[in-house]
């Protein structure tokens, strides 16, 4: 593994951690779905930097693309009959 790899590893691992604490300390779900998206989606980039495109590509368009999509969804159908 070279310098800039290891770089962009510890690089990709610490924007993971700091995306996974926003999202549990967070009082706004939307935050908090975004942020729960972007652990997913640094997780995908850190996949393919490893040399794992087919893992890097379900991550991509399972855990970042279709699970946010899904989240903001049900946000959108339960957060109107929230106050009533």
């Amino acid at each position: 593994m070279s310098d800039l790899t290891l770089w962009m590893s510890a690089l990709l691992a610490a924007a993971m951690l700091v995306s996974a604490v926003l999202s549990i300390v967070t009082a706004r779900l939307p935050l908090a779905i975004l942020s729960a998206g972007a652990v997913s989606l640094f997780a995908s980039i850190l996949f393919m930097l490893l040399g794992a495109p087919d893992v890097a590509m379900t991550e991509a368009a399972i855990g970042s693309g279709l699970t946010t999509f899904l989240f903001f969804f049900v946000l959108g159908r339960v957060g109107g009959n929230r106050h009533g």
